[in-house]
Protein backbone atom coordinates (compact mmCIF):
# COMPACT_ATOMS: atom_id res chain seq x y z
CA UNK A 1 0.00 0.00 0.00
CA UNK A 2 1.59 3.20 -0.64
CA UNK A 3 1.04 6.37 1.10
CA UNK A 4 0.99 9.66 -0.61
CA UNK A 5 2.37 12.88 0.86
CA UNK A 6 1.68 16.41 0.25
CA UNK A 7 4.57 16.80 -2.09
CA UNK A 8 3.16 13.81 -4.64
CA UNK A 9 0.97 13.93 -7.27
CA UNK A 10 -2.35 12.56 -5.19
CA UNK A 11 -4.10 15.66 -5.84
CA UNK A 12 -3.28 16.99 -2.93
CA UNK A 13 -3.10 20.32 -2.56
CA UNK A 14 0.62 21.70 -2.24
CA UNK A 15 1.23 24.08 0.77
CA UNK A 16 2.52 27.26 -0.04
CA UNK A 17 6.10 27.91 0.60
CA UNK A 18 7.38 30.28 3.59
CA UNK A 19 7.25 33.89 1.68
CA UNK A 20 4.89 33.01 -1.23
CA UNK A 21 1.35 34.66 -0.73
CA UNK A 22 -2.07 33.66 -2.63
CA UNK A 23 -2.34 36.55 -4.60
CA UNK A 24 -5.70 36.68 -5.03
CA UNK A 25 -7.17 37.40 -1.38
CA UNK A 26 -4.70 40.37 -1.32
CA UNK A 27 -5.32 41.72 -5.09
CA UNK A 28 -9.05 41.65 -3.86
CA UNK A 29 -8.42 43.42 -0.48
CA UNK A 30 -6.60 46.10 -2.28
CA UNK A 31 -9.30 46.47 -4.91
CA UNK A 32 -11.91 46.47 -2.11
CA UNK A 33 -9.58 49.20 -0.62
CA UNK A 34 -9.75 51.51 -3.93
CA UNK A 35 -13.54 51.29 -4.12
CA UNK A 36 -14.03 52.53 -0.30
CA UNK A 37 -11.45 55.07 -1.20
CA UNK A 38 -12.87 56.52 -3.70
CA UNK A 39 -16.55 56.39 -2.09
CA UNK A 40 -15.38 58.22 0.77
CA UNK A 41 -13.81 60.74 -1.33
CA UNK A 42 -17.31 61.73 -2.93
CA UNK A 43 -19.03 61.20 0.37
CA UNK A 44 -17.13 64.11 2.44
CA UNK A 45 -16.47 67.48 2.21
CA UNK A 46 -17.32 70.78 2.81
CA UNK A 47 -21.02 70.16 1.20
CA UNK A 48 -21.63 66.49 3.13
CA UNK A 49 -23.40 63.96 0.79
CA UNK A 50 -25.89 61.46 1.29
CA UNK A 51 -24.01 57.57 0.95
CA UNK A 52 -26.92 55.93 -0.02
CA UNK A 53 -28.11 59.06 -2.67
CA UNK A 54 -24.31 59.10 -3.84
CA UNK A 55 -24.69 55.58 -4.43
CA UNK A 56 -27.78 55.37 -6.36
CA UNK A 57 -26.58 58.34 -8.45
CA UNK A 58 -23.61 56.44 -9.61
CA UNK A 59 -25.58 53.72 -10.19
CA UNK A 60 -28.46 55.65 -12.20
CA UNK A 61 -25.46 57.04 -14.21
CA UNK A 62 -23.72 53.48 -15.27
CA UNK A 63 -27.24 52.44 -16.01
CA UNK A 64 -28.73 54.59 -17.75
CA UNK A 65 -26.84 54.10 -21.26
CA UNK A 66 -28.47 50.73 -20.85
CA UNK A 67 -32.16 51.95 -20.58
CA UNK A 68 -32.11 51.36 -16.61
CA UNK A 69 -32.70 53.82 -13.20
CA UNK A 70 -32.15 53.77 -9.71
CA UNK A 71 -34.09 56.45 -7.42
CA UNK A 72 -33.41 58.18 -4.96
CA UNK A 73 -30.46 59.79 -6.19
CA UNK A 74 -28.82 63.22 -5.40
CA UNK A 75 -30.70 66.24 -7.63
CA UNK A 76 -29.60 70.44 -8.36
CA UNK A 77 -26.28 71.33 -6.86
CA UNK A 78 -25.87 67.85 -4.85
CA UNK A 79 -25.66 66.44 -8.17
CA UNK A 80 -23.23 68.89 -9.64
CA UNK A 81 -21.33 68.82 -6.57
CA UNK A 82 -21.12 65.10 -7.21
CA UNK A 83 -20.46 64.92 -10.60
CA UNK A 84 -18.69 67.81 -11.99
CA UNK A 85 -16.32 68.17 -8.81
CA UNK A 86 -15.74 65.32 -7.12
CA UNK A 87 -15.98 62.45 -8.86
CA UNK A 88 -13.23 63.61 -11.76
CA UNK A 89 -11.24 64.34 -8.89
CA UNK A 90 -11.14 61.79 -7.13
CA UNK A 91 -10.34 59.46 -10.62
CA UNK A 92 -7.38 61.66 -10.90
CA UNK A 93 -5.96 61.17 -7.67
CA UNK A 94 -6.85 57.14 -8.26
CA UNK A 95 -5.05 57.53 -11.65
CA UNK A 96 -2.25 59.83 -10.37
CA UNK A 97 -1.27 57.40 -7.33
CA UNK A 98 -1.85 54.42 -9.55
CA UNK A 99 0.96 55.26 -12.40
CA UNK A 100 3.12 56.65 -9.56
CA UNK A 101 3.27 53.98 -7.46
CA UNK A 102 3.41 51.27 -10.24
CA UNK A 103 6.28 53.22 -11.72
CA UNK A 104 7.83 53.43 -8.55
CA UNK A 105 8.17 49.84 -8.19
CA UNK A 106 9.14 49.12 -11.65
CA UNK A 107 11.86 51.83 -11.10
CA UNK A 108 13.10 49.93 -7.63
CA UNK A 109 13.09 46.76 -9.56
CA UNK A 110 14.85 47.38 -12.55
CA UNK A 111 17.72 49.74 -10.57
CA UNK A 112 17.45 46.63 -7.67
CA UNK A 113 17.73 49.75 -5.27
CA UNK A 114 14.50 49.98 -2.35
CA UNK A 115 14.82 53.82 -2.55
CA UNK A 116 14.13 54.55 -6.10
CA UNK A 117 11.53 56.39 -6.72
CA UNK A 118 9.53 57.72 -10.40
CA UNK A 119 11.07 60.67 -10.18
CA UNK A 120 14.56 59.56 -10.27
CA UNK A 121 15.87 59.94 -13.62
CA UNK A 122 14.83 63.54 -13.96
CA UNK A 123 11.18 63.30 -14.61
CA UNK A 124 10.32 65.78 -11.46
CA UNK A 125 13.10 68.40 -12.84
CA UNK A 126 12.18 68.05 -15.73
CA UNK A 127 8.22 68.79 -15.38
CA UNK A 128 8.89 71.46 -13.13
CA UNK A 129 11.18 73.27 -15.41
CA UNK A 130 8.93 73.24 -18.21
CA UNK A 131 5.86 74.40 -16.08
CA UNK A 132 7.95 77.16 -14.46
CA UNK A 133 8.79 78.19 -18.03
CA UNK A 134 4.86 78.58 -19.15
CA UNK A 135 3.79 80.17 -15.84
CA UNK A 136 6.74 82.65 -16.18
CA UNK A 137 6.98 83.27 -19.86
CA UNK A 138 3.85 81.81 -21.69
CA UNK A 139 0.82 84.35 -23.29
CA UNK A 140 -1.43 81.73 -23.74
CA UNK A 141 -3.66 79.40 -21.46
CA UNK A 142 -4.30 76.22 -23.41
CA UNK A 143 -3.24 74.40 -26.86
CA UNK A 144 -6.95 73.48 -27.85
CA UNK A 145 -8.21 71.45 -25.08
CA UNK A 146 -5.28 71.05 -22.98
CA UNK A 147 -3.58 73.69 -20.39
CA UNK A 148 -0.35 75.04 -21.47
CA UNK A 149 1.13 74.25 -17.85
CA UNK A 150 0.53 70.66 -18.10
CA UNK A 151 1.84 70.00 -21.52
CA UNK A 152 4.90 71.94 -20.85
CA UNK A 153 5.19 69.12 -17.55
CA UNK A 154 4.78 66.34 -19.95
CA UNK A 155 6.74 67.55 -22.10
CA UNK A 156 9.87 68.73 -19.44
CA UNK A 157 9.06 65.39 -18.06
CA UNK A 158 9.91 63.23 -20.85
CA UNK A 159 12.63 65.27 -22.01
CA UNK A 160 14.39 65.15 -18.52
CA UNK A 161 14.08 61.43 -18.67
CA UNK A 162 15.42 61.37 -22.65
CA UNK A 163 18.76 62.93 -21.77
CA UNK A 164 19.25 60.95 -18.90
CA UNK A 165 19.09 57.44 -20.85
CA UNK A 166 20.88 59.46 -23.35
CA UNK A 167 23.86 60.79 -21.20
CA UNK A 168 23.71 56.98 -19.40
CA UNK A 169 24.00 55.28 -22.82
CA UNK A 170 26.45 57.52 -24.16
CA UNK A 171 28.20 57.19 -20.50
CA UNK A 172 28.16 53.58 -20.58
CA UNK A 173 25.14 51.70 -21.85
CA UNK A 174 22.21 50.90 -20.22
CA UNK A 175 23.43 49.38 -17.13
CA UNK A 176 21.87 50.82 -13.62
CA UNK A 177 24.34 52.50 -11.82
CA UNK A 178 25.16 54.22 -14.70
CA UNK A 179 21.90 55.36 -15.48
CA UNK A 180 21.16 56.15 -11.77
CA UNK A 181 24.02 58.96 -11.83
CA UNK A 182 22.98 60.23 -15.32
CA UNK A 183 19.52 60.75 -13.64
CA UNK A 184 21.08 62.54 -10.80
CA UNK A 185 23.09 64.92 -13.02
CA UNK A 186 20.69 65.77 -15.09
CA UNK A 187 18.25 66.35 -12.45
CA UNK A 188 20.63 68.33 -11.07
CA UNK A 189 21.28 70.70 -14.14
CA UNK A 190 16.99 70.88 -14.49
CA UNK A 191 16.53 72.15 -11.64
CA UNK A 192 19.08 74.78 -11.31
CA UNK A 193 17.92 76.21 -14.69
CA UNK A 194 14.06 76.43 -13.04
CA UNK A 195 15.72 77.97 -10.09
CA UNK A 196 17.39 80.63 -12.35
CA UNK A 197 13.74 81.02 -14.06
CA UNK A 198 11.95 81.70 -10.49
CA UNK A 199 14.58 84.14 -9.41
CA UNK A 200 13.85 86.81 -12.56
CA UNK A 201 10.26 85.95 -11.99
CA UNK A 202 9.49 86.63 -8.56
CA UNK A 203 5.81 87.78 -9.13
CA UNK A 204 5.21 83.68 -10.46
CA UNK A 205 6.69 82.14 -7.59
CA UNK A 206 3.56 81.66 -5.76
CA UNK A 207 1.79 79.96 -8.54
CA UNK A 208 4.79 77.79 -9.45
CA UNK A 209 4.85 76.84 -5.65
CA UNK A 210 1.52 75.58 -5.54
CA UNK A 211 2.23 73.74 -8.82
CA UNK A 212 5.43 71.96 -7.62
CA UNK A 213 3.69 70.73 -3.95
CA UNK A 214 0.46 69.46 -6.45
CA UNK A 215 -2.63 70.08 -6.84
CA UNK A 216 -5.55 68.01 -7.63
CA UNK A 217 -8.87 70.86 -7.05
CA UNK A 218 -8.59 71.89 -10.86
CA UNK A 219 -9.01 68.29 -12.27
CA UNK A 220 -12.07 68.30 -14.42
CA UNK A 221 -13.52 65.33 -16.79
CA UNK A 222 -11.32 66.42 -19.55
CA UNK A 223 -8.28 65.72 -17.26
CA UNK A 224 -9.25 61.92 -17.10
CA UNK A 225 -9.83 61.42 -20.71
CA UNK A 226 -6.48 63.07 -21.19
CA UNK A 227 -4.28 60.38 -19.17
CA UNK A 228 -6.58 57.47 -19.16
CA UNK A 229 -4.94 56.22 -22.85
CA UNK A 230 -1.52 57.10 -21.51
CA UNK A 231 -1.46 55.71 -17.82
CA UNK A 232 -3.58 52.78 -19.72
CA UNK A 233 -0.49 51.71 -21.83
CA UNK A 234 2.47 52.63 -19.65
CA UNK A 235 0.58 50.34 -16.82
CA UNK A 236 -0.19 47.47 -18.97
CA UNK A 237 3.50 47.04 -20.67
CA UNK A 238 4.90 47.41 -16.54
CA UNK A 239 2.20 44.52 -15.43
CA UNK A 240 3.42 42.35 -18.73
CA UNK A 241 7.09 42.88 -17.49
CA UNK A 242 6.54 41.74 -14.02
CA UNK A 243 7.84 38.00 -14.06
CA UNK A 244 10.98 39.28 -16.41
CA UNK A 245 11.77 41.92 -13.54
CA UNK A 246 11.87 38.75 -10.98
CA UNK A 247 14.05 37.13 -13.51
CA UNK A 248 16.61 40.42 -13.69
CA UNK A 249 16.38 40.72 -9.91
CA UNK A 250 18.91 37.78 -9.50
CA UNK A 251 21.38 39.42 -11.98
CA UNK A 252 22.19 40.56 -15.30
CA UNK A 253 24.20 37.34 -16.25
CA UNK A 254 22.05 34.95 -15.19
CA UNK A 255 19.10 36.69 -16.57
CA UNK A 256 20.50 36.67 -20.21
CA UNK A 257 21.29 32.83 -19.67
CA UNK A 258 17.27 32.48 -19.08
CA UNK A 259 16.27 34.36 -22.25
CA UNK A 260 16.14 37.83 -21.02
CA UNK A 261 17.39 40.81 -22.52
CA UNK A 262 18.44 42.72 -19.73
CA UNK A 263 19.39 46.13 -21.26
CA UNK A 264 16.25 46.15 -23.56
CA UNK A 265 14.08 45.08 -20.68
CA UNK A 266 16.03 47.93 -18.92
CA UNK A 267 14.93 50.30 -21.55
CA UNK A 268 11.54 49.46 -21.93
CA UNK A 269 10.44 49.24 -18.17
CA UNK A 270 12.31 52.33 -17.83
CA UNK A 271 10.15 54.04 -20.82
CA UNK A 272 6.88 52.96 -19.89
CA UNK A 273 7.06 54.49 -16.13
CA UNK A 274 8.77 57.47 -17.35
CA UNK A 275 5.66 58.01 -19.35
CA UNK A 276 3.16 56.97 -16.68
CA UNK A 277 4.97 59.52 -14.43
CA UNK A 278 5.27 62.31 -17.18
CA UNK A 279 1.32 61.85 -17.53
CA UNK A 280 0.88 61.74 -14.20
CA UNK A 281 2.60 64.89 -12.75
CA UNK A 282 1.48 66.37 -16.22
CA UNK A 283 -2.15 66.90 -14.20
CA UNK A 284 -0.90 66.96 -10.61
CA UNK A 285 1.95 68.57 -10.16
CA UNK A 286 4.72 67.30 -8.23
CA UNK A 287 3.58 64.92 -5.37
CA UNK A 288 6.31 63.38 -3.60
CA UNK A 289 6.73 59.99 -1.69
CA UNK A 290 3.59 57.59 -3.16
CA UNK A 291 6.36 55.84 -5.51
CA UNK A 292 8.42 54.88 -2.65
CA UNK A 293 5.95 54.70 -0.13
CA UNK A 294 3.36 52.59 -1.28
CA UNK A 295 5.50 49.59 -3.45
CA UNK A 296 7.45 48.78 0.18
CA UNK A 297 3.63 48.61 2.06
CA UNK A 298 3.00 46.17 -1.28
CA UNK A 299 5.79 43.89 -0.22
CA UNK A 300 5.29 43.62 3.05
CA UNK A 301 1.75 42.25 2.49
CA UNK A 302 2.42 40.26 -1.02
CA UNK A 303 6.42 39.81 -0.73
CA UNK A 304 9.35 40.80 -3.33
CA UNK A 305 7.44 39.58 -6.66
CA UNK A 306 7.27 41.77 -9.07
CA UNK A 307 4.58 39.92 -10.64
CA UNK A 308 2.52 40.38 -7.23
CA UNK A 309 3.89 43.77 -6.82
CA UNK A 310 3.32 45.94 -9.17
CA UNK A 311 -0.87 44.56 -9.74
CA UNK A 312 -1.01 45.38 -5.76
CA UNK A 313 0.82 48.95 -6.37
CA UNK A 314 -1.52 49.89 -9.11
CA UNK A 315 -4.60 49.44 -6.53
CA UNK A 316 -2.88 50.57 -3.37
CA UNK A 317 -1.29 53.79 -4.59
CA UNK A 318 -5.06 54.62 -6.23
CA UNK A 319 -6.33 54.14 -2.79
CA UNK A 320 -3.25 55.06 -1.00
CA UNK A 321 -3.29 59.36 -2.99
CA UNK A 322 -7.29 59.47 -2.64
CA UNK A 323 -7.44 59.12 0.67
CA UNK A 324 -4.21 61.77 0.90
CA UNK A 325 -6.55 64.01 -1.12
CA UNK A 326 -9.65 63.61 1.34
CA UNK A 327 -6.99 64.08 4.29
CA UNK A 328 -5.53 67.63 1.76
CA UNK A 329 -9.35 68.83 1.66
CA UNK A 330 -10.80 68.44 5.14
CA UNK A 331 -8.11 68.78 8.02
CA UNK A 332 -8.41 72.73 7.09
CA UNK A 333 -11.91 72.94 5.69
CA UNK A 334 -12.66 75.30 4.11
CA UNK A 335 -9.72 76.16 2.62
CA UNK A 336 -7.35 72.74 1.51
CA UNK A 337 -3.70 71.69 1.81
CA UNK A 338 -1.31 70.86 -0.94
CA UNK A 339 -1.54 67.31 -1.70
CA UNK A 340 2.16 67.00 -1.67
CA UNK A 341 2.58 68.29 1.86
CA UNK A 342 -0.08 65.85 3.16
CA UNK A 343 2.12 62.42 1.36
CA UNK A 344 5.18 64.22 2.63
CA UNK A 345 3.78 64.25 6.29
CA UNK A 346 3.39 60.49 5.75
CA UNK A 347 6.16 59.89 3.83
CA UNK A 348 9.36 61.43 5.41
CA UNK A 349 8.99 59.26 8.43
CA UNK A 350 7.99 55.92 6.46
CA UNK A 351 11.66 56.80 4.59
CA UNK A 352 13.36 57.56 7.88
CA UNK A 353 12.10 54.52 9.01
CA UNK A 354 13.52 52.54 6.02
CA UNK A 355 16.93 54.11 6.71
CA UNK A 356 16.89 52.98 10.55
CA UNK A 357 15.83 49.61 9.61
CA UNK A 358 18.36 49.21 7.46
CA UNK A 359 21.36 50.70 9.66
CA UNK A 360 20.16 48.08 12.37
CA UNK A 361 20.28 45.39 9.68
CA UNK A 362 23.61 46.24 8.61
Amino acid sequence: MTTTTPGTRSGTARPAAPGRRRPGPALGGAGLALVLALLAGVWVGALPLPPSAVVATLLDRLLSPLGGSVPGGLEGAQAAVLLELRLPRVLIASLVGAGLAISGAAYQGVFRNPLADPYLLGAAAGAGLGATLVIAYSPVQSVGPIGIVPLAAFVGALIGVGCALALGTAAGGSHSATLLLAGIAVAAFLAAAQTLVQQQNTDDLREVYGWLLGQLGRSQWSDVVLVLPYLGVACTVLLLCGRALDVLAVGDDEASSLGVHPGRLRLVVILAASLATATAVAVSGLIGFVGLVVPHIVRRLTGGSHARVLPMSLLVGGAFLVLCDLVARVVLAPAELPIGVVTAFIGAPFFAGLLWAGARRR
